[in-house]
C-alpha cells in the first residue's frame, strides 16, 4: 500500500510539473500598450516585433489606447486615457508626443516607457541623460528645436514673401527657441492654440481675420489625428503649410520635413525586445535620428496655385505628383 501510494504521489507530481510550467508560462506572456492611433506606425512596430520573434496573440498581448472616444477637451481626454493606461498594469508602454511623456511621469516604476520621437526628455525631466537615462524611461528623440528651425527655413525658402505665420499648437505659449528662429528669418509667429476638435472653427476664423501668410503645424498627435481638417482648411484658404510628418503630404498636405515615424517605431521594437528579455530601460541609451526627409506634394501645390522653387524640388526626398 505504501509503495502504491508513493507511486501515485510521484505520478501526480510528474503530471503537476508540466501543468505548473504551462501556467507559469501563461502568466509570463508580456503585455504592451501602444499609446498612438492605428496606422503605419503601429504596423511598423508590429513588423519590427515580429522580426524579433514576438507575435501578437501568441507570445505577447497588445493593448491600444488613444484619446479618441474620451469626452471633453484635450487635457480632459488625455487625463482619462492616462488613468486607464496606468490601470492596465502592462510591462511596456510605447508611444509618441505629450501623451507618452505625461504617462512617463505617473506610471509605476514597474512599467517601462519607450518614447518614440519625443522632443527633449532630458529637459522635461523624464531621464537623467540621453546616454544613461536611468529609471524606467528610454527610447528615441526627434531633435524638435533643430527640426523646427529647419522647417521654418524651408517654408521661407519656398515662399520668400511670407511674413506672418500661424503656429498651430496645443500649448499656451511659444517656445523661446522657435520664436528666435522665426525672428532670424523675419517671420512673425502667431500662436493658434487648439486643444479639442471643437476648437478648430474658432481658430480658423482667427487665422483668417489675422491675414496670415502660411501655416506651421506642431508635432502634437492631436493634429496628426485631425490632419484632414487642417489640410482642407489650408487648401480652401490657399495657404502654404509645412508639417512635421510625411503622413501630412501623403494625405494631401503641401510639404513636410522630419523623421519617418514608421522607421522610428520599427526601431522602437528593438528597445521593447531588450526590455522584455531583462534589460533595464534606464540602461538603454536614447537614440537620436540621423536622417531627415523633405516631402513635397506637388499636386497639392498646383491645385491651390502655389509654385515650389525648382531648387527645393530637386532637394526633396519625395515629390508627390
Amino acid at each position: 500500500m505504501h509503495r502504491r501510494a508513493f507511486l501515485g504521489t510521484m505520478a501526480a507530481s510528474l503530471l503537476a510539473v508540466p501543468l505548473a510550467a504551462q501556467a507559469q508560462q501563461a502568466r509570463k506572456v508580456p503585455r504592451i500598450v501602444l499609446v498612438l492611433p492605428p496606422g503605419p506606425e503601429e504596423r511598423a512596430f508590429l513588423d519590427g516585433m515580429r522580426e524579433l520573434g514576438w507575435v501578437e496573440g501568441q507570445n505577447m498581448t497588445i493593448e491600444r489606447k488613444t484619446r479618441e472616444g474620451y469626452p471633453g477637451r484635450y487635457d480632459e481626454r488625455l487625463e482619462a486615457m492616462l488613468a486607464d493606461v496606468v490601470k492596465l498594469n502592462v510591462d511596456v508602454a510605447v508611444g509618441s508626443g505629450h501623451a507618452i511623456a505625461a504617462l512617463a511621469k505617473r506610471a509605476p516604476s514597474t512599467m517601462a516607457i519607450v518614447l518614440v520621437g519625443y522632443e527633449d526628455p532630458v529637459g522635461a525631466g523624464l531621464v537623467k541623460s540621453l546616454a544613461r537615462p536611468g529609471g524606467n524611461v528610454t527610447g528615441l528623440v526627434t531633435l524638435a528645436p533643430t527640426l523646427d528651425s529647419k522647417r521654418l527655413q524651408l517654408l521661407k525658402e519656398a515662399f520668400p514673401r511670407i511674413s506672418r505665420v500661424a503656429y498651430l499648437d496645443h500649448r499656451p505659449n511659444l517656445r523661446p527657441e522657435i520664436e528666435a528662429a522665426a525672428g532670424s528669418l523675419a517671420l512673425t509667429l502667431l500662436l493658434v492654440k487648439i486643444d479639442s476638435p471643437e476648437g478648430f472653427e474658432q481658430a480658423f476664423a482667427g487665422i483668417i481675420k489675422q491675414r496670415v501668410d502660411a501655416l506651421f503645424v506642431d508635432y502634437a498627435p492631436f493634429f496628426w489625428e485631425q490632419r484632414s481638417v487642417i489640410i482642407e482648411f489650408a487648401a480652401r484658404q490657399r495657404l502654404p503649410a509645412i508639417y512635421p510628418f510625411d503622413v501630412y503630404p501623403q494625405s494631401g498636405g503641401l510639404m513636410s520635413y522630419g523623421v519617418k515615424y514608421p522607421q522610428l517605431y520599427r526601431r522602437a521594437a528593438t528597445y521593447v525586445d531588450k526590455i522584455l528579455k531583462g534589460t533595464k530601460p534606464g540602461d538603454l541609451p536614447i537614440e537620436q535620428p540621423t536622417k531627415f526627409e523633405l516631402v513635397i506634394n506637388l499636386k497639392t501645390a498646383k491645385a491651390i496655385g502655389l509654385t515650389i522653387p525648382p531648387s527645393l524640388l530637386q532637394r526633396a526626398d519625395e515629390v508627390i505628383q
